[in-house]
């Protein structure tokens, strides 16, 4: 089953997805936001192109585990992708991963100008792996955020 993974920005959305057996992960592209349309077509686009059956966006808990502003965005989002997809959307626990993803860079001597382009992707590939971790261990439901449509 292909699961595309979001990392969700206000600026950039960072796209990664996994292969069909869904053991690895590879960041596809970074979709700079432009308007809610534009960027539901970029997303339309690949989940097309790669015949992607659900969706996991990264949902940013804080520290002690509340939501927060950005959650409520995350939601809406969400119900969006829900209704223009007829996809199942999952949120998921993203907590420091775009940290994460900017140490592992960091690391690997990626110049600050290249890990600015690439660290949405980055971010939204370490979400996408932690999920389908979690899933090959059973724990999928019992860190996946079903989040209430009130919030």
């Amino acid at each position: 089953m292909r699961i595309l993974g979001l990392d969700y920005g206000s600026r950039r959305i960072g796209v990664a997805i996994c292969d069909e057996l869904g053991v690895t992960v590879q960041g596809v592209s970074t979709i700079v936001r432009k308007n809610r349309e534009a960027d539901l077509a970029a997303i339309d686009n690949l989940v097309r192109r790669h015949g992607v059956e659900r969706i996991v966006i990264g949902y940013p808990l804080r520290l002690d585990g509340s939501e927060g502003i950005q959650c409520e965005k995350i939601n809406r989002f969400a119900r969006r992708l829900e209704m223009r997809f007829s996809l199942p959307v999952i949120r998921w626990d993203e907590t420091l991963s775009t940290k994460e993803a900017e140490e592992l860079l960091r690391q690997r001597g990626v110049r600050w100008e290249k890990r600015k382009e690439v660290v949405d992707r980055v971010a939204a590939s370490i979400i996408l792996q932690g999920y389908l971790e979690a899933a090959a261990s059973g724990e999928k439901e019992d860190n996946s955020t079903n989040a209430n449509e009130d919030n």
